[in-house]
């Protein structure tokens, strides 16, 4: 049942944001980002993908510190997605409009979306980056919270 609910809901909020228009900062060589962005188009979204070939300045001027970062960033209606964040948590925050920077799923955790390694699924925190520079979690995801 609680699959289902869940199911209904990122149906419900990807329709709610088709068309809505995300940039995708990547490096032109990573499959995981490729896969992200797919994922991404696949919910609804007019994905703008900016290969480069350092991610470095991206993050520094988004506010993203390298203990928060993943292989790709990208941007939304002025918030910072920071790595492998699922629809769901993206579009948690386009409603709710916090006073933040973003949000970020920190490295690369296995079983998220665009980090699908067959059954395999980690733990992982989604956090959200506060403009004081902290840190607070936004949402759970894996075995352990589905």
């Amino acid at each position: 049942m609680k699959t289902l609910l869940t199911a209904t809901l990122l149906v419900l909020g990807a329709a709610a944001h088709a068309g809505q228009a995300i940039t995708v900062y990547k490096t032109p060589t990573c499959g995981c980002c490729k896969k992200w962005v797919s994922y991404l188009e696949d919910n609804g979204y007019q994905v703008n993908a900016k290969d480069m070939k350092d991610l470095r300045f991206i993050k520094s001027i988004s506010g993203v510190k390298q203990q928060y970062a993943s292989c790709h960033t990208a941007v939304i209606d002025g918030y910072v997605v920071e790595g492998h964040v699922p629809v769901a948590d993206i579009e948690r925050m386009l409603k709710e409009k916090p006073d933040i920077i973003g949000i970020s799923a920190p490295g690369m955790p296995v079983g998220s979306p665009g980090m699908e390694q067959g059954n395999r699924r980690d733990d992982y925190d989604v956090i959200s980056l506060e403009k004081d520079g902290s840190f607070k979690r936004f949402a759970q995801h894996g075995p352990a919270h589905d």
